[in-house]
């Protein structure tokens, strides 16, 4: 996905740098002023996708065909499929850029709130409202779950909502389809882990987060708080009530 997309992002800039590009490409012929518009429609075209599969994958799931997609750009497939060449790669950049978008909502948190349970609920709140618990990639919900486990299965079979798991694995998911994952994801991935690790290790430590929550607790707060309501107003409203119910949930008591 990296090198297709580079490639594009390669051409497009190249393009956006005024007539230059227009008049190489129409080499006197009169064809330069259409390299530029075409390039500018592409562009959008580009944006109109993403949003789309944005919307989309957070209401239907990654399991939401491309077709789907492309109606809601208002695009033909297969301009879709000309950006991204399979649902795999399309599914991956949303989920890079969710996951990207949440770590810079914690590292926020960190850096802008002194009080700790404040910390971490201020990153729960901002998570909720972007809506991108709809959109949680599905190795950042299974990490660390084989490591909770280990210790005491039951107990934590207890503790943790079981949410569609893959028969004979301890893998905690949301959607039972969601294409594989990648290695190059783990980055992503580890660096979201590593920050809302921080804030939780911090409410903890401050007394003030139970101690039987883990990280991927907090992200299951994030994925479950974000319900998917065709209103929405009734939409935020339902995300904030059951937000304000499972904040309390983690809170440690005298």
């Amino acid at each position: 996905m990296h090198i297709q997309d580079t490639h594009w992002s390669t051409a497009s800039a190249l393009g956006s740098g005024g007539g230059t590009v227009s008049s190489a490409a129409g080499n006197g012929r009169g064809d330069g002023p259409r390299t530029t518009p075409l390039r500018v429609d592409a562009q959008r075209n580009l944006e109109h996708v993403l949003r789309a599969a944005r919307e989309v994958f957070g209401e239907l799931g990654y399991g939401a065909p491309m077709e789907d997609v492309a109606r809601r750009a208002r695009v033909g497939v297969g301009t879709v499929y000309r950006r991204f060449p399979s649902k795999d790669v399309l599914v991956r950049r949303i989920a890079e850029e969710e996951t990207s978008r949440l770590t810079d909502q914690a590292r926020a948190a960190l850096g802008q709130e002194d009080e700790p349970w404040s910390a971490l609920s201020r990153f729960l709140r901002t998570s909720v409202a972007s809506g991108a618990g709809r959109l949680l990639p599905p190795q950042v919900l299974r990490v660390g779950a084989p490591e909770e486990v280990g210790g005491d299965a039951g107990a934590e079979e207890a503790r943790v909502p079981q949410q569609r798991t893959q028969p004979g694995t301890a893998d905690l998911r949301l959607v039972s389809e969601e294409p594989a994952v990648g290695a190059d994801d783990d980055a992503g991935a580890a660096a979201l882990l590593e920050v809302v690790g921080r804030l939780v290790d911090r409410a903890r430590a401050a007394g003030e987060l139970r101690p039987d929550v883990s990280v991927s607790d907090v992200l299951l707060v994030i994925a479950t708080a974000a319900p998917s309501l065709p209103d929405a107003a009734q939409q935020a409203a339902a995300s904030a009530r059951l937000l304000d119910i499972l904040l309390e949930g983690l809170r440690s008591r005298p």
